[in-house]
């Protein structure tokens, strides 16, 4: 492993559908845990979905799934693990939001912003109505069904004891499915246009799945329940 690879505490990489894996880990001097999530293109080619340095063994696993050709930092708050996926992976591309951009640059390379990426039917990136062009959703096609990828928008974060988890409570973080209180501050510009924006993915067709950018991976009945997070805006 490179010299620079700073792994902190992380789960399992975890299987979600054929092409789709999700992996979850700690975040520095919080209770807060961060997502990241890996797609596999029809290509054979890996989409990395705010990245998070692994251990040997589990970065290996990831590696055999294919080529890393994308790291995504999906938001100006996620770009921890990015610098060191930059180096270890020279030739995958490095996407952000438009409105990260700038905030992203200060930390790793930007070879191209979400406005630009290859969708297809496989992954398409999508802007959220309503909220600052810092945040994108990853719409995912699978075998099974298809799979909504967040960032900050969407939190599903679970109440948790001690002072870390008191910290959560207290700022509306935790406690399940949700728009946050922060995410509405910092990121929802247009409260109508953005709860639009979600019930309209919520009548995604074949949606199987919603994957937070913290928290626990909402696969029962997730229409219903994005349409429960779109009420909370």
């Amino acid at each position: 492993m490179e010299a620079d690879w700073s792994v902190l505490e992380h789960g399992p990489l975890v299987p979600l559908a054929d092409n789709l894996w999700w992996v979850e880990g700690a975040v520095p001097r919080m209770a807060l845990r961060r997502s990241c999530t890996i797609v596999r293109r029809d290509t054979g080619g890996l989409v990395v979905h705010s990245a998070i340095c692994l251990d040997e063994d589990t970065q290996a696993r990831l590696e055999a799934l294919g080529p890393v050709e994308y790291v995504v930092v999906p938001g100006r708050l996620h770009r921890l693990d990015a610098p060191r996926y930059a180096a270890r992976y020279p030739d995958a591309l490095v996407v952000t939001p438009a409105g990260a951009r700038e905030a992203v640059e200060s930390v790793v390379r930007v070879d191209l912003t979400a406005d630009a990426f290859p969708s297809g039917e496989d992954v398409a990136m999508l802007q959220i109505d309503g909220v600052e062009d810092g945040e994108v959703v990853l719409r995912v096609r699978s075998r099974d069904g298809v799979t909504l990828v967040f960032n900050d928008t969407v939190f599903n974060v679970a109440h948790a004891g001690g002072l870390g988890g008191l910290v959560l409570r207290l700022m509306g973080s935790s406690g399940g499915p949700r728009v946050t209180p922060l995410a509405r501050h910092l990121l929802v510009k247009d409260g109508r246009a953005a709860r639009a924006c979600l019930e309209q993915l919520a009548d995604t067709p074949d949606l199987v799945r919603v994957v937070p950018g913290h928290g626990a991976v909402i696969d029962q009945d997730p229409a219903r329940v994005l349409r429960a997070v779109a009420a909370t805006i």
